[in-house]
């Protein structure tokens, strides 16, 4: 009865009713009439073609399998850091709750770091031109999900939050922080090419002293606090800090920005204005998808 053996495997519901009669064992032939087994079969056949009723054993169907995975939660294009640039050295802060948050962020089940394997491919570049100067880079962050910039944008709206602000933004009002930029509801860490870094003294066995500490909200981290990034001139404008004294950088800690800024523009990467240690690929391979997939080995 080879047309009973088609309808069972691939005609979803009505392949389970045949199989109930079958187990009751009906015969089949007698229960119906000839035009109603012609009208099952037909009825199957539209089933089977528009995928709405195949029977799949063996995993999802195949429109259910082509539902499962939207485009945000691929991460099939992205490579971990540290096996694809592992002479960098990895210091999480969103895995950490040393952040301005003050909590590990959602989205980070690991202390690892992710990026498009076109960014990744430039970055190592930057590493091998970095370690013959004698540094290696130190990766804060990388590609950052969704979720994790909606917990940014909650923290910043809960405004009796402030027990990190001594350390990330203590001359800041935390209410001026969307207004000013520093927190947005879309990252472009999350299209998955931008990295925040800085560079560590293989010398000295410390990191290289940029003048501020990483996520200090505030002009001091602006690239062109204190001097001018274009030409790598070091001016000592120090106007625009908000603090009393106001704040500054030296010279020296103006020329170690100053080296790693050179490295990534070097590599194909454009800084961020705002901050020094923020840099995105130039030809980023996503500039319009946000990705939603958690950081973790994968």
């Amino acid at each position: 009865m080879d047309w009973y053996v088609f309808v069972v495997e691939n005609c979803g519901c009505i392949g389970d009713f045949f199989v109930i009669l079958h187990s009751h064992k009906y015969d089949l032939l007698k229960f119906m009439k000839k035009k109603f087994m012609i009208a099952a079969l037909v009825l199957c056949g539209v089933w089977a073609v528009t995928g709405c009723g195949i029977k799949c054993r063996n995993g999802a169907c195949p429109q259910e399998a082509a539902q499962v995975v939207s485009p945000t939660d691929d991460y099939s294009q992205f490579v971990v850091l540290s096996d694809a640039v592992p002479d960098a050295i990895l210091e999480i802060r969103y895995y950490s709750t040393y952040n301005f948050v003050g909590a590990r962020v959602d989205g980070y089940e690991a202390p690892v770091a992710m990026l498009t394997k076109q960014a990744a491919k430039a970055l190592k570049e930057v590493s091998d031109d970095v370690k013959s100067q004698g540094y290696r880079l130190k990766i804060y962050d990388a590609y950052r999900p969704q979720k994790a910039v909606d917990h940014f944008v909650r923290w910043a709206e809960n405004l009796q939050d402030t027990k990190m602000k001594p350390y990330f933004y203590p001359d800041l009002d935390k209410s001026v922080l969307f207004s000013q930029g520093y927190i947005a509801e879309k990252s472009g860490h999350t299209r998955g090419s931008t990295v925040d870094l800085t560079l560590f003294d293989m010398a000295t066995e410390k990191e290289l002293d940029m003048g501020g500490t990483f996520d200090w909200f505030g002009p001091e981290s602006h690239t062109d606090f204190c001097g001018n990034p274009e030409t790598g001139e070091y001016t000592g404008d120090n106007s625009k800090s908000p603090a009393e004294p106001k704040r500054s950088i030296t010279a020296e800690q103006f020329a170690h920005r100053m080296i790693l800024r050179k490295a990534m523009l070097s590599h194909g990467f454009k800084p961020m204005d705002t901050e020094w240690w923020h840099f995105t690929l130039k030809d980023e391979p996503f500039p319009d998808t946000y990705f939603t997939f958690p950081v973790k080995q994968y």
